[in-house]
C-alpha cells in the first residue's frame, strides 16, 4: 500500500478566497490604469489647447499693437517720397506721430548724409515721450552716435523693405530697452528711385516685458518672449532678459531638446513639446507661437506636476476606496468559502485514512443534499473498489512477477543458444570474427550463428524472425538447431536452406517465418559461397576501395512454402577483405521523428572501415545506430555479424 508524504497545503477556502481577490486586484488595475491613461491624455488635451491658446493670444496682441505701430512710419514715408518737404513740415510730422501714438515711444526721420541738408552730414530729428509725459526732441546724429552704422538705419536700406529691428538699448535717442520700426523712403525720379533715409518708430519693451511676466498659468506656469536671434525679450527672472538666448539657456543647462525647440522658435514655426524647465527646476511643457511681424516667438511653459495634481488626488482617492472594498470582499468572500468547505474538512480526514491503508474507516453522514453528499457517497464506493483491486492486484503482481522470471530465464537460454566467446577461433589466423544481437525486448527474434564443418570451411549464418517476443524466440532458437545440424560436408548453402525450410513448414500453424542470409567461406582459397532467403544484403568492403551492397541471389523467406528452390552465387575474397551481415534493425532504426538509419548512412559508416578489427567494426556501428536514435525507443532487435578474411598469408606465417 502507497505511503503518502503529508504536505503543508493551504486549504480551499483560501485559495478561493485568493482567486476571487487576485482576479478582482486584476480587473481593478487594468481599469486603473485605463482611467489613469485617458485622464492624463485627456487633460493633457485639454492643457495643450488653453497653452496654445494662450499663446496665440499673447501673440495677438503683440501683433495688434506692432500693427498699429507700422502705419504711422508708412504714412509718413510716403509723404516724404510724393512732395517736397520743408523742415517745419516734416518735424510737424514727427512730432504728430508721436504725440497721436501712445504706443509709440519715439520717432525719427533719418536721412542719408547730406540728403536734407548739404551742410549736414546727419540730420535725424527725433520726438519721444519724456518721463513728465510730455513730448520731447533731440537732433540724433553725431560722431559718437553714427547712426548710419545702425541696424534699425542699414538692414532696411540694404533690404530695401521695412523691418523690426533687434531689440537694444538705445542711448542715444530714448535711453531705454526699445525696438524699432523702420520704413525707408525714396527720392523718385521717373521711373528711377534713390534712397534717401527711414522714418523710425520705436516702442518701449519695458510695458511688454511687464505684461508677459504677469502671466501665470496654474501655481509656477509663465510666459516668455524671445527675440529672431533667441535672445531674451521677456522671462519671469529679469536677470535673463537681454543677458540670455533660449540656446545659451539649453548650453549651459545641457538641454539638447530645449536647443532643438529654440531653433524651431527662431525660425518661426509653432507647436507643443515636453522639456525641462530651467526656471521651474522640472518637467514642463511647452506651447511656443511666432509673432511674425517682429519675427519674436512667444513661448508658454507649464509644469507637468501642476497639470496632474488633480489626477494624482483622484488616483489616490479611488485607491483608498478600492482598498476598502477589497477589504469588505476578502471578509465576505472569507465567510462564503468556510461555510461552502467545512462539510468537507470531515471527508478530508476520513479520506487520509483511506490514504493510509486504513479501507475499513467509517465516512461522514452527510445529510445535504448537494455535490458534497454525491462526493461522499462516490469516496465510499472508491473504498469498497480499492479494497477489491488491491486483492486482484496482488495476485496480478504475482503473477507478473512469474513471467518477469520466466521471461528472464528465456532471454538467458536464447543467448545461450548464440555463441559469445571471441574470438572463437585462435587456432585460425586466416580470419577473424565478431557478432553480437541486441534485443528489443526481454527475448527476439534475430539470430546469428557461425562454426567450422571441417579444417577449412567455416559457415556463418544471421537470420530475422517476423515476430517479437517468445514465439520469435522459440522459432529462433529451432531454426538455428537445424541450421547447425544440417550443415555437413559437401553441401551449399542453397541445400541447407532448402532443407531448414522444409523443416520449417512442417507443422507451421502460427504462420512465422524467418529471413536468413548464409555462406560457406573457404578459408584456404577465400572462395565465398553464400544464399539468400529475403534477407538483407550484406556489405562487402575490400581492403582498396569504398563498401558496397554485396547482389544476393533470390530467394523467399524460410517458412512459407516447402518446396521452394534457393540459388548460391559465389564471391572471391581478397585478404584485408571485410563483410558485415546484418539484420533490419540497423538500416529501420528510427530517431524521435521517425527517420531511418538507412543503408546509405550504413555505407557512410563503413567507408572509414578498411583496417578496423571486426569487434570494433560492430562496436562503431552499433554506436553510430544508438546516436541516431538519440534516446527514442528501440523499434526492432539489432544483429551484427563482422567478418575479416586475412588469407593465407596469415595461416603460412601462423604455421612457420
Amino acid at each position: 500500500m502507497p505511503r503518502f508524504r503529508k504536505t503543508r497545503k493551504h486549504g480551499l477556502a483560501f485559495r478561493l478566497s485568493l482567486l476571487i481577490l487576485t482576479s478582482t486586484t486584476l480587473i481593478f488595475l487594468a481599469a486603473f490604469g485605463y482611467n489613469h491613461y485617458h485622464s492624463r491624455q485627456l487633460v493633457l488635451k485639454n492643457v495643450q489647447e488653453v497653452a496654445m491658446n494662450r499663446a496665440q493670444s499673447v501673440v495677438l496682441q503683440i501683433e495688434t499693437r506692432l500693427r498699429s505701430v507700422e502705419g504711422l512710419p508708412r504714412m509718413v514715408s510716403r509723404h516724404l517720397e510724393n512732395k517736397l518737404v520743408k523742415e517745419d513740415l516734416l518735424l510737424s510730422l514727427v512730432h504728430d506721430m508721436v504725440a497721436s501714438s501712445p504706443e509709440i515711444f519715439g520717432a525719427s526721420a533719418a536721412f542719408e548724409p547730406h540728403a536734407f541738408d548739404p551742410a549736414r552730414r546727419f540730420y535725424a530729428p527725433y520726438y519721444y515721450h519724456a518721463k513728465d509725459g510730455e513730448v520731447s526732441f533731440v537732433q540724433l546724429g553725431s560722431e559718437s552716435y553714427n547712426y548710419f552704422l545702425w541696424d534699425w538705419y542699414m538692414i532696411p536700406r540694404e533690404l530695401d523693405q521695412p523691418v523690426w529691428s533687434e531689440p537694444y538699448f538705445d542711448e542715444g535717442g530714448g535711453g531705454i530697452l526699445m525696438a524699432t520700426y523702420s520704413h525707408p523712403f525714396y527720392e523718385m525720379s521717373g521711373e528711377l528711385r534713390r534712397f534717401r533715409g527711414v522714418v523710425t518708430a520705436d516702442i518701449s519693451l519695458d510695458a511688454l516685458v511687464v505684461e508677459i511676466g504677469n502671466i501665470s498659468l496654474y501655481k509656477t506656469g509663465y510666459a516668455f518672449l524671445i527675440s529672431r536671434n533667441g535672445a531674451f525679450l521677456a522671462h519671469p527672472d529679469k536677470e535673463r532678459i537681454m543677458r540670455e538666448s533660449i540656446f545659451s539657456m539649453a548650453a549651459a543647462s545641457e538641454l539638447p531638446e530645449l536647443r532643438t525647440i529654440g531653433r524651431k522658435m527662431v525660425q518661426g514655426q509653432s507647436g507643443f513639446a515636453a522639456v525641462n524647465s530651467v526656471h521651474a527646476d522640472s518637467r514642463s511643457l511647452l506651447a511656443y507661437a511666432p509673432v511674425a511681424p517682429a519675427g519674436w516667438s512667444v513661448g508658454v511653459m507649464i509644469p507637468e506636476h501642476e497639470l496632474f495634481a488633480d489626477v494624482r488626488s483622484l488616483n489616490r482617492m479611488v485607491l483608498v476606496i478600492g482598498a476598502a472594498g477589497f477589504t469588505l470582499l476578502l471578509l465576505v468572500v472569507v465567510a462564503i468559502a468556510r461555510s461552502i468547505t467545512r462539510p468537507l474538512h470531515s471527508l478530508v480526514r476520513t479520506t487520509a485514512e483511506i490514504a493510509k491503508g486504513n479501507l475499513e474507516v467509517e465516512l461522514p453522514v452527510v445529510r445535504s443534499n448537494d455535490e458534497v453528499q454525491v462526493l461522499t457517497r462516490s469516496v465510499d464506493e472508491m473504498r469498497l473498489a480499492l479494497k477489491e483491486y488491491i486483492a486482484d492486484i496482488t495476485e496480478t503482481s504475482r503473477a507478473k512477477e512469474r513471467i518477469e522470471s520466466e521471461l528472464k530465464i528465456a532471454r538467458a537460454i536464447q543467448m545461450n543458444f548464440l555463441p559469445k566467446h571471441f574470438p572463437p577461433f585462435p587456432e585460425q589466423p586466416a580470419f577473424d570474427l565478431f557478432a553480437t544481437l541486441e534485443s528489443a525486448r526481454e527475448v527476439g527474434g534475430d539470430l546469428y550463428d557461425f562454426f567450422m564443418f571441417d579444417d577449412c570451411h567455416l559457415f556463418f549464418s544471421v537470420g530475422d524472425v517476423s515476430d517479437k517476443g517468445v514465439p520469435a524466440a522459440l522459432f529462433m532458437a529451432v531454426t538455428k538447431t537445424l541450421m547447425k545440424g544440417i550443415v555437413e560436408q559437401g553441401m551449399t548453402p542453397a541445400d541447407v536452406l532448402e532443407k531448414v525450410n522444409f523443416e520449417l513448414c512442417q507443422n507451421n500453424e502460427s504462420a512465422m517465418f524467418v529471413t536468413v542470409a548464409c555462406g560457406i567461406l573457404d578459408i584456404s582459397t577465400g572462395e565465398l559461397i553464400y544464399s539468400n532467403a529475403g534477407h538483407n544484403p550484406p556489405v562487402l568492403l575490400r581492403s582498396k576501395g569504398a563498401p558496397k551492397m554485396l547482389p544476393m541471389p533470390p530467394g523467399r523467406v524460410l517458412g512459407v512454402l516447402e518446396d521452394d528452390i534457393f540459388i548460391n552465387r559465389t564471391i572471391q575474397l581478397s585478404p584485408g577483405d571485410r563483410l558485415l551481415f546484418y539484420t533490419d534493425g540497423v538500416t529501420e532504426a528510427m530517431d524521435n521523428e521517425l527517420n531511418l538509419f538507412s543503408e546509405d548512412r550504413l555505407l557512410e559508416e563503413m567507408a572509414d572501415m578498411t583496417r578496423a578489427e571486426p569487434r570494433q567494426m560492430v562496436e562503431q556501428l552499433m554506436a553510430a545506430v544508438h546516436a541516431h536514435a538519440a534516446g527514442a525507443d528501440q523499434s526492432d532487435d539489432i544483429t551484427m555479424l563482422a567478418l575479416h578474411y586475412k588469407g593465407t598469408s596469415a595461416l603460412a606465417k601462423n604455421t612457420k
